[in-house]
């Protein structure tokens, strides 16, 4: 295992063509500092494993932002700077990541910690977790891009019960909000997660990728989309027809054998 921003991200392939990112920073209850995010950020950029998987350590996934950053700090003179802080570069490399990324919530996902999660493509939580949002508690107002993905993920209503009331939530309701994917017990969580990831990681590559990008497209314009976006997306999927590993999928699936991909 790679030991990553002074020990504070912890790196490694549990499985072929998976690669897992340990948020291990105990002593601040999983806070993202700055350190932590510009490594994140960096890391992810230079990955190109066909499943990530981000995970945290004990019993929390992340509290969040660090706010320890912003003590001492003159917010009428800085708030350009604070509202471009590094959390928005690590948010950002993940939602760029070009093949699908998981996230294993060992512990609360809290705050920022849980629009991270939010950003990841499946989520995966232990039973008896929670997860929140504390910016009416802050004083704080949540950027758009992150209000509208939790719009996204769980709808007006549930966002607006987050965001107002400023309680957590347990998994299971966490789920039924659509917050998460699946909930299973504590001691099973990473063995699901690896299961999972590993199962993505042997799907073909460039439908993964594809897939990504056509989704995330959709999401970007909305129900109607531009004549040249629409025409993107549809020589994306013709391409994958011409490829090698759409016929190598065809031709494993009739014959009953694990796919060999090539990604071309």
């Amino acid at each position: 295992m790679q030991e990553l921003a002074s020990g504070k991200l912890l790196l490694d392939e549990p499985a072929p063509h998976v690669t897992r990112l340990k948020i291990s920073n105990p002593a601040k209850r999983g806070a993202l500092d700055h350190e932590i995010l510009d490594t994140l950020a960096e890391t992810v950029r230079g990955l190109d494993a066909r499943c990530l998987l981000l995970t945290g350590d004990g019993n929390m996934f992340s509290a969040g932002y660090d706010i320890g950053n912003l003590e001492d700090q003159n917010f009428e003179e800085r708030a350009e700077a604070l509202v471009a802080h590094p959390f928005h570069d690590a948010l950002e490399a993940l939602e760029a990541y070009e093949y699908p990324v998981v996230a294993a919530l060992n512990g609360h996902a809290i705050g920022g910690g849980l629009e991270v999660a939010l950003t990841c493509d499946i989520r995966v939580a232990a039973r008896g977790i929670k997860v929140g949002m504390p910016p009416a508690r802050l004083g704080l107002i949540y950027s758009h891009t992150g209000l509208r993905k939790f719009i996204e993920v769980c709808g007006v209503a549930n966002t607006a019960e987050l965001f107002y009331v400023g309680r957590n939530v347990d998994a299971d309701r966490a789920a039924r909000m659509g917050l998460v994917n699946q909930v299973v017990e504590r001691d099973e969580l990473m063995t699901v997660a690896l299961d999972l990831s590993a199962e993505i990681a042997r799907n073909a590559p460039l439908s993964l990728k594809g897939n990504k990008s056509a989704m995330r497209t959709l999401r970007a314009h909305g129900a109607a989309l531009p004549e040249d976006v629409e025409r993107e997306l549809v020589e994306l999927r013709e391409s994958c027809f011409r490829s090698e590993d759409f016929r190598e999928g065809v031709k494993s699936f009739a014959e009953k054998r694990p796919p060999e991909w090539r990604g071309r």
